[in-house]
């Protein structure tokens, strides 16, 4: 194998044993491991032990590191590198950046993929995968920021009958990471200031709280019921439906939790 190569590992979704037995080979077959924690972080994760398994240490960069993106790119013109990140390696925007510029400087490299939260979260709630639309992300407002194009993501999702995957905002370097609470008055302030009528009290909305791990929640009820809920630790997402067949109906009963008299009054195809 060629001394110059950057390999993107995903780590999957929860802790260490999620992943793969490809990505561990690449692991502790390479000369340095990178890692980044600050667009999704794991559920638990060992890092001393992880190191000891692979037979070397991980050097874990920060958002800016990563975003720059020299540190990698400058070791793996001369090593084999890994570069490990949580979930799917090129689900981040910023790995794919990141990709980018080492092929323009002639770096070799290579996917390793694994579990991610866009599959995740529909397959636990027992939505098809194929009925989502754009993805959007809620971000913490700041002073006078307040983006609200979030909401627009939903509506132009629910015009067409599909279903929204909705990220929540993390910031690692503040130990701060959204909940599904917070996430959905994020989105009641947002109709209060769109009034398009599309997200109330009692708009169906689905959780599901920390994909991977054995103490995962999946939940189906109405905006109401579930901003209220305890979900637990992080990290949280959020599934806005949109029309629903009968089999994704019957899955949110039987999967999510959904009380059967929203399910009676629900419309599906």
């Amino acid at each position: 194998m060629a001394k110059s190569q950057l390999t993107f590992v995903g780590l999957g979704l929860h802790d260490e044993h999620d992943l793969s037995l490809k990505g561990l080979q690449e692991l502790s077959a390479c000369d340095l491991v990178f890692a980044e924690f600050y667009t999704a972080k794991p559920g638990s994760f060992n890092k001393k032990a992880f190191e000891t398994l692979i037979g070397k240490q991980i050097t874990i960069l920060t958002r800016q590191e990563t975003e720059q993106g020299e540190a990698v790119t400058d070791a793996a013109k001369h090593h084999h590198v890994v570069f490990l990140t949580c979930g799917d390696p090129m689900i981040a925007t910023t790995h794919i950046d990141l990709r980018l510029r080492a092929i323009q400087q002639g770096i070799p490299t290579r996917i390793i993929h694994s579990s991610s939260v866009a599959t995740a979260v529909p397959g636990l709630l027992g939505l098809q995968n194929y009925k989502f639309g754009r993805t959007t992300t809620l971000a913490y407002p700041e002073k006078d920021y307040f983006p609200t194009s979030p909401y627009t993501v939903i509506v132009d999702n629910t015009k067409m009958g599909l279903h929204t995957l909705v990220l929540l905002d993390i910031q690692a370097d503040q130990q701060r990471y959204m909940t599904a609470n917070e996430g959905l008055e994020l989105l009641l302030a947002m109709e209060q200031k769109e009034h398009q009528q599309l997200i109330s009290n009692e708009t169906l909305v689905c959780v599901v709280a920390r994909a991977g791990a054995p103490d995962c929640v999946v939940a189906a009820d109405t905006l109401k019921a579930l901003k209220t809920r305890d979900f637990g630790p992080p990290l949280h997402t959020l599934v806005i439906p949109g029309q629903l067949h009968f089999m994704e109906l019957e899955a949110l009963q039987l999967c999510a939790g959904l009380p059967a008299e929203i399910a009676h009054h629900t419309q599906k195809l």
